[in-house]
């Protein structure tokens, strides 16, 4: 279990579609994300499939966006939008109710949380 990536933990790409499809329904749904909502297009399913497949890398997983787009270079391709404290703040208010949908392993979901928070929080290209 040890040697594990948190892409073999989680239970493959199934899961992994899931927890982005999760993702994406509660940011669609839930009007307290609205701003982060419209940064997005009204049709997500490329942003669907753009974060499944970073996901799938990012976890350990097969490289899927790399192999498509290249290297991810997350924070140029944020720039163009207004991540601020706010914007990160919605993104993992979703991504945890993704998470917590997931039936894992407490320690496996504090460290995906972590590990997503530092990330988002890396993408602020705003001043507060």
């Amino acid at each position: 279990m040890q040697d594990m990536t948190p892409f073999q933990l989680l239970g493959g790409a199934g899961v992994v579609r899931w927890l982005t499809d999760r993702f994406y329904d509660i940011m669609d749904s839930d009007p307290s994300v609205k701003a982060l909502r419209d940064m997005h297009p009204a049709d997500l399913t490329e942003s669907r499939d753009k974060l499944y497949m970073f996901l799938s890398g990012w976890l350990g997983g097969p490289s899927l966006y790399i192999e498509k787009y290249g290297h991810p270079r997350l924070r140029a391709r944020h720039m163009p939008f207004p991540v601020d404290s706010v914007a990160r703040d919605q993104w993992m208010s979703c991504m945890s109710r993704a998470i917590a949908e997931l039936v894992v392993e407490e320690a496996l979901k504090e460290k995906l949380l972590e590990a997503f928070f530092n990330t988002a929080d890396f993408m602020r290209n705003q001043q507060e």
